[in-house]
């Protein structure tokens, strides 16, 4: 294992680093970093979140800027705004103890004005979303004539997110000769041809995948029927009474339902999704920080570029359709050499995906059984003893309230007084989880059997009578349509108000079949009318069952 020190970057930089801790790069940054600093080609590196790739690109950068010019050298767009505030965060970190480097962020959401202003200062690097970048471009107030540097972070995110002309306009206004850097998880056919037209033979790295989950990270799934997934969740969030973490919902939809009925119930939480305005995904961020909050409903996308080191949970209320975004998620958690846990709920068709997560991750997976009643009480009730043990008592303060107390107490023994303390908080769980039930699946219980039927798809089945529409869609693989996008197609033109349960997904080229609770089907087919999808005009329309329609085909 080399160190940084190897690496041959200044002396300020190596202080910088030595400042934050790191001797020795990770494996993306040992390959990234002498890739940056020795040749001008071009460069594909498949990375995930959390393996460094903020100073894979950013040490080489910084190490060869020139600080006597006020030109933009460097330009780095990543998908969203809070990425874009930790990379420049990072960035200002690595560079404190080099003169004449200045680092702007452009992001939406936030004054152009003021961005404009710090703009006109000078700046060496720029980071930025595509959106505001192209903006500031079009405008002429962010010159990129003189770009030496073009990294793009999370590309795949960002062409997922619909992004595309945006990156197409931006690197065809930059300058044929400079160094392209490409992070990306995953490879879409989007971005193959993006690296065909503004790429010049680059060449690609990967990250080693061995050992992406920390040691730090231990996993663990609970097993129960869809239908009581979230009495599963309130049952492992009391039994962890000082949890502080992040709970992963799959939709927005799932994600302000989840939050508003964990609120409705007492708990210390609050969502971060995509129909947040800025100012609200801020004001929420900030909160939980300062640990005001103390559980965060969030969607992948939202939570990206928060950067929260002792998170004690990440909790998986639905398993990603991707791997390598359950590794993204487990991340978050174990940091800065603590202890973290990683959970997924989980129904009994998904614990095939715990075996390739344990294969993806190199980690075991304890299957957890879900607290009963007696157990959580008991949590609780020694959770309230230590905090009394630990409380700091201000005797000066509470001095002249004691006789009054000792009066009014006398009367009862000290096993009586204790009897009563511990019940204030004890009665209010026993009471909720007194004939609480087992909700645990097992894998021969009968109940769980006769439950697959309403777990079908991607989403969960409350009943199992529940009857669905067949639908098709005018959209295929032709058009790089997937479930996920789908599923946010669907997401973001159906009104909040409205909950649309989708089934199974069946994407082929030309269409895509799929199945919608009848309730919600009309709805659907109406708010999708005028909808555009890459430029091309969208239709929803009911169809027969793909069953039937090949056994008339053979007729």
């Amino acid at each position: 294992m080399i160190s940084f020190r190897e690496l041959e970057l200044k002396e300020e930089i190596l202080t910088a680093v030595d400042d934050l801790g790191f001797f020795h790069p990770t494996p993306i940054q040992e390959k990234a970093i002498p890739h940056v600093l020795d040749t001008k080609e071009d460069l594909i590196a498949s990375a995930q979140t959390g393996t460094g790739k903020t100073a894979a690109f950013g040490l080489p950068v910084l190490n060869q800027i020139d600080t006597e010019s006020r030109h933009v050298q460097s330009l780095i767009l990543c998908p969203t705004r809070e990425l874009c505030l930790q990379i420049s965060k990072d960035l200002k970190t690595y560079a404190k103890y080099l003169e004449k480097v200045h680092i702007v962020a452009v992001y939406g959401g936030t004054s152009i004005d003021t961005q404009i202003k710090e703009l006109n200062r000078g700046a060496q690097i720029v980071v930025g979303t595509p959106g505001r970048t192209l903006d500031l471009i079009k405008r002429k107030k962010l010159k990129v004539g003189h770009i030496r540097w073009m990294v793009l972070d999370e590309a795949d995110e960002m062409l997922s997110m619909g992004f595309k002309e945006d990156l197409n306009a931006i690197l065809g206004a930059t300058p044929e000769e400079k160094q392209t850097l490409v992070f990306s998880a995953t490879m879409p056919p989007d971005m193959v041809r993006m690296a065909k037209t503004y790429m010049n033979e680059p060449q690609e790295i990967t990250a080693s995948r061995q050992n992406l989950s920390s040691d730090n990270v231990s996993h663990a799934f609970y097993m129960v029927q869809a239908k009581d997934r979230y009495q599963a969740l309130k049952r492992i969030i009391d039994v962890h009474p000082n949890v502080y973490g992040i709970i992963f919902c799959r939709t927005r939809r799932d994600t302000q339902e989840v939050a508003d009925r964990l609120a409705q119930d007492g708990y210390n939480t609050d969502a971060l999704h995509g129909d947040l305005s800025q100012a609200q995904r801020d004001h929420v961020m900030n909160r939980f920080r300062k640990k005001q909050i103390q559980l965060l409903i969030a969607t992948d996308v939202a939570a990206r570029g928060l950067d929260v080191n002792d998170l004690s949970h990440v909790i998986n209320y639905h398993l990603p359709d991707d791997l390598d975004t359950y590794v993204h998620r487990s991340g978050r958690t174990g940091r800065a050499d603590k202890k973290g846990v990683s959970i997924a709920i989980i129904h009994l068709r998904e614990k095939r995906k715990i075996y390739f997560l344990e294969k993806r991750t190199g980690k075991k997976f304890e299957h957890r059984q879900i607290p009963q009643g007696r157990d959580i009480c008991e949590k609780q009730l020694f959770n309230l003893i230590d905090k009394v043990e630990r409380v700091e008592v201000e005797e000066s303060e509470i001095e002249a309230f004691l006789p009054s107390v000792f009066s009014k107490l006398e009367w009862l023994s000290r096993e009586e007084l204790i009897k009563r303390f511990v019940s204030v908080e004890f009665n209010r769980f026993l009471a909720y989880y007194k004939d609480s039930e087992d909700i645990n699946v097992r894998r021969n219980d009968r109940s769980s059997r006769q439950d697959r039927g309403r777990e079908r798809g991607r989403g969960d089945r409350r009943d199992q009578a529940e009857s669905f529409a067949s639908l098709s869609i005018n959209l295929g693989s032709k058009d790089f349509l997937s479930p996920k996008k789908l599923l946010g197609l669907i997401n973001q033109h159906v009104p909040r108000n409205i909950r649309v349960q989708i089934g199974r997904i069946d994407v082929q080229r030309n269409l895509t079949f799929f199945a919608v609770d009848r309730s919600s089907a009309a709805i659907l087919m109406k708010s999708m009318k005028e909808v555009n999808y890459k430029g091309k005009s969208v239709s929803v329309k009911p169809t027969t069952d793909k069953k039937k329609r090949k056994r008339k085909r053979k007729k």
